[in-house]
Order: structure tokens, then sequence, then C-alpha cells
């Protein structure tokens, strides 16, 4: 190297003056293995030529990494024959440096020093902020040439100890907890936000999140701030704001985390990342899209523990839950849920596959995304771009020889004739379709061509579901009902058909509970969610009038109450008059 670029031990000499401590920096190179090479006196001229024209190549080329550092305004670094320690290097995980151009290459704690080939790129200097507000330490920015990028990438192989997380947040649990125990109200959260660094927010508002049983997490610029909302038990919640100069940093922060790019503002992006803690990770869905006052963030929070559920916590009366496990004990056939987005169909099929996962049985998914991973089920994400649909992937995947085959949705006539193939060839098949309630999925079948014929022996069953908030059961009180909805009430509590294997209800002494308030459920009278169902089970009858043609919604309706089926309405309501739930809410999502 010329006298005119900066030595590797002034450099050192430097970080050792500002407080670093020599062992911190641990030279590698031993455990690199590099092939042995051949003294001067063993080359032939020709060898020996080729090798000083590589050194003057290499010499070139960080003479032009050199001049690139003074039109950056940034010191140069060769990185050649540098002790780049492991503490250092894995700041960064490996996939993450090689997209970025990027390493660290000292660490002493006081003082940390990043190397980049394009330091003017703004994710690098994003990076170099979160590691510099992460640790507390001093960082600088360094140009180095592409050269020295590819010999410290080598030293990654030789660190087989580094634990890398690839768009991971690790939140650790002492700091998850702490944050937590101050958090009894929205005011607490907004007091613990005011404080908070740009790198803290995101833990601060997961914390939160996952404190309130949070399904979604809403960042929103707007004129004047930052909004704050979580969805808790369905319902969007404005819990805090953000100083709208913060802006910039925050959007930033969380696409830099999501693997987002950083310079798009102007058109929607996907993301995801990881939340790592103690015995389970918690996947994050990212999405980003422009507004007037900036961007939206929705990030969905996939907590592993949601679908832990037994069908007993999911909401199940005694006589429904009896005909749902009959049904899914059958060795083939379809059986559908339906419902809007948030109705919790995707929670109730994950505890069918749990209820019959088996190691006698082979289980294969076909879904978009894969929100949660199953112990022992093969599941396979489509992939639009690739041509790799629910169709496709589903004729594929009977070709897998598996006994239970779950399609995330049947959206088309070629996923549903696909499907019911399945259904009718000793394969029990799940899924679920876009439909107010069970009623509307046969016609819904027959509107996308399907044909009676074969539609009619498919069909196992149809579960129509909504979720409804629960009473918090330590401020719910009595409550009257308005005359008029009372009316309506008495009405479908009436009706419930004999056969269904409820009890009959007394519709003179009715006794209905409404929602508080305290500190156990934020002053909101509600605290977790149950889930609403009808089952609409496929007899000879139902059969019957699939083959007739003559297909309805009303006239589904009216031959299911002659089954016996409970609306989810009268489900709801069954569930109000036990306290576990209001009138109100039941209005609310299945509108009566």
């Amino acid at each position: 190297m010329s006298g005119d670029l900066p030595s590797i031990e002034d450099l050192l000499k430097k970080s050792a003056s500002q407080g670093g401590d020599g062992d911190a920096v641990a030279a590698p190179d031993e455990d690199i293995v590099v092939p042995v090479k051949k003294s001067h006196e063993d080359m032939t001229t020709e060898e020996l030529l080729d090798e000083k024209m590589g050194k003057m190549d290499l010499k070139s080329k960080e003479q032009e990494a050199l001049a690139m550092s003074a039109t950056a305004g940034v010191p140069y670094v060769d990185l050649k024959g540098f002790a780049i320690s492991a503490d250092a290097i894995s700041l960064i995980p490996q996939k993450r440096a090689e997209e970025l151009k990027a390493v660290v290459f000292l660490h002493t704690g006081p003082e940390l020093r990043l190397g980049a080939v394009d330091p003017a790129n703004e994710e690098v200097k994003q990076v170099l902020h979160e590691l510099t507000e992460r640790y507390k330490t001093n960082g600088e920015l360094y140009q180095i040439s592409q050269e020295s990028l590819d010999k410290a990438i080598k030293l990654y192989a030789a660190l087989p100890q580094i634990r890398v997380i690839v768009k991971g947040v690790q939140i650790k649990k002492e700091e998850l907890e702490a944050y937590q125990e101050k958090m009894n109200s929205f005011a607490d959260i907004q007091a613990i936000l005011d404080g908070a660094s740009i790198t803290d927010i995101l833990s601060i508002v997961t914390a939160a999140s996952l404190k309130l049983g949070s399904s979604d997490i809403h960042i929103e610029a707007e004129e004047k701030e930052i909004a704050v909302r979580l969805r808790v038990d369905g319902i969007l919640q404005d819990v805090a704001s953000i100083d709208k100069a913060q802006w910039k940093k925050i959007i930033n922060r969380i696409k830099l985390i999501a693997g987002l790019k950083m310079n798009i503002n102007d058109r929607p992006q996907d993301g995801r990342f990881t939340i790592f803690q103690k015995g389970k990770k918690i996947d994050v869905r990212t999405s980003t899209l422009p507004t007037a006052w900036g961007e939206s963030v929705v990030m969905r929070i996939l907590n592993p523990d949601s679908i832990k559920l037994k069908f007993e916590d999911l909401g199940f009366r005694p006589a429904s839950l009896k005909r749902l496990l009959s049904e899914i004990s059958k060795p083939h056939g379809m059986i559908v849920t339906t419902g809007p987005t948030g109705s919790g169909k995707t929670t109730t099929l994950y505890a069918i596959l749990t209820k019959l996962n088996e190691p006698d049985v082979k289980i294969i998914t076909l879904e978009d995304p894969i929100e949660y991973k199953l112990a022992g089920v093969n599941q396979s994400q489509i992939n639009h771009s690739n041509d790799y649909t629910f169709a496709k992937g589903l004729r594929s995947i009977l070709r897998q020889d598996p006994d239970i085959v779950l399609v995330g949705e049947i959206r088309d006539l070629e996923t549903a004739e696909t499907a019911i193939q399945a259904a009718l060839t000793g394969h029990l098949l799940l899924s679920t379709i876009h439909t107010n309630d069970a009623a509307g999925a046969i016609p819904r079948f027959t509107s996308m061509g399907v044909k009676p014929f074969l539609l009619a022996p498919a069909i196992n069953a149809i579960m129509g579901q909504r979720l409804a908030r629960r009473l918090c059961q330590e401020c719910k009180k009595p409550t009257e009902i308005e005359a008029e909805l009372l009316v309506k009430v008495k009405e479908l509590l009436d009706t419930i058909p004999e056969s269904s294997g409820e009890q009959k209800v007394d519709t003179t002494k009715l006794q209905f509970f409404g929602p508080g308030g305290c500190d156990k459920c934020n002053d909101t009278g509600y605290k977790g969610r149950v889930g609403l169902y009808e089952i609409l089970t496929k007899d000879a009858e139902i059969e019957k009038f699939i083959l007739s043609g003559e297909i309805s919604e009303y006239k589904v309706r009216e031959v299911a109450a002659a089954q016996g089926m409970v609306f989810m309405a009268q489900d709801g309501l069954l569930k109000a008059l036990e306290g576990q739930t209001s009138v109100a809410e039941i209005k609310r999502v299945t509108g009566m």
C-alpha cells in the first residue's frame, strides 16, 4: 500500500487511544483455510508476471476506493490483513452484509467502524444509526473496496459460532417484561413512547401489542402526528401518538427490519420479520401503503399461541361440537368454513388439523401465505409470480398421497373442481370460501360453475362463523334490552329447532349482561373473543336439495332449519344468556 494511504496500525492505535480494549480484536486468520502458495523460487516466469499484475490491479482498485472516499467525504480503509473480531462482524448477518455491501470491521465497545462499498447508500447509513443507538457506541462510516468486502465476507465461513438472525428483532425477555410491567393503560403506553428512542419505539409498541393480545399494529402518518393504533379483540383502538418529525426515522426503521426498500414510498410493499422470544418465534407480516401524509403501516402479529386452542376453547356448544367431530372423523369429503376476513376461519381449521394430526396420517396444506407453522404438517405456499396457484398446487399435492388436504381458499372454478375431485377420491379436504354464512356457500359453488351432481356427494359440512368479544368477567353487569330489539331476540330464541340438541329457552325470563369497565379490560368492558358458529351438515334432504338445481340462500336456510341447524345469531344469543357476551355484540357481528 502506498504511503499516502492510512495504515491499519495507525487506525488501531487511534481506536485504542479512544478507549479500545486490545482483547476485543482477535485475528481470525489462523482459522481460515487458504491454499498453500508457491515460493518465488518454484514459480515460472509467467506465474511471477501474473502475480505482479494481480498486485498492481489490486493496488489500482484500492486507489480507486481511496478517490471515492474523498468524493463521499468519509475516511478510507483497506481491510487486507485487518484483524476483524467475531463480535464485530457478527453485528450484521452475512446475508444482510452482502445485500448492503457493508461489514462492521471494528467494535471495541466505545467505538464502532462500518466499512461500505457505497457509503452514500441510505440503508447503510440507517444500519450505522441503528447499531450506534443499540450498542450506545460512537459509530463511524468508512469507504472500502469490493476486494476488501470480499475478504471480510469470507470470515463468516470461519466463524460458525455466530448466530445469524435474518430480518429479525430480538426483544430480551427482561426488556419485554420491564415495558409490560409499566403498561397498565393506554396512557402508560403514551408516556413510555414519549421518552423512547427511535430504536426502542418498535420494541415498545410490540410489547404493548403482545400484552394486550392485539392482532394488528397500525402506525399511520397523519397531517400533524403519527397515530399508533392496536386492533384488540377485533376493534381498532387509538393508543398513542408520536411527533410527526420522527416519521422518516420510524418508517425507515420498520422498512429496514421488514426487508422493504427504503427509497420506495409511492407504492405498496409487503415484508416480514420475526420477533425472537425465549421458547418461540412470533412472525410479523408487514404492509405499507402510500397515503396523503406519508405511508400507512400495518403489522399483523402471528402469535403461535393463538392457534393452540382446543375446540372447547373456541366456543363450540356441545351439540355443535358433536356434529363437527363426527364430520371430521370421516375419511373423505369436504369441510368448508365461511365468513369474512378476521372471523377466525384459519384458527378453526388449524384446530381441526391439530385434532387430526396423528403419526399415521399425512397432512398437506396449500396456503397464501403460510401464517403459522404446524409440526408434523407439510405446508406449501402458493406463488403467483411463478404460476403456482391453488389449482395447480392442489393437483401436485394429490400426487403426494395425502390423507388430509387443506386449501387456503377456493376462489375459482378450477380450484373448486379439483378440490371436489379430491374429496370424491378418498381425501378429507378442508378449505374456506368467502360468503356471509353457511347458507351462502352452496349457491356460491354453483355460481362458479360447479355441477350439482359433483357438489352433492362431495360436501360433508359447511360452517359459518364470526368472532364476538367476550364480556370482562370482572366488571360485567346486568343490562336491559330495548323493546324493539327484545322482540327480535325472543323470535330468534323461540325458533331454535328442537332437533338441534339445545334446551328450550323460556323467553319470558331472560337475563342478559352488558359491559362495565375496569383495569383488567382497559375500561372497554370486554376481554378476549368467542366464536359464533353455525354448522350445516349434509343429509339425504340436503343432497336431494342440491341435486334439484333450484338453489338459493333462502331455500338453503329453510332446509337447514328443518335439519336442526342453529344459526350464528341464535348461537350468539345462547352465549349471551350465559353471560359470555352481550346482545349488542351479537347484533354488531351478525346483524341479527
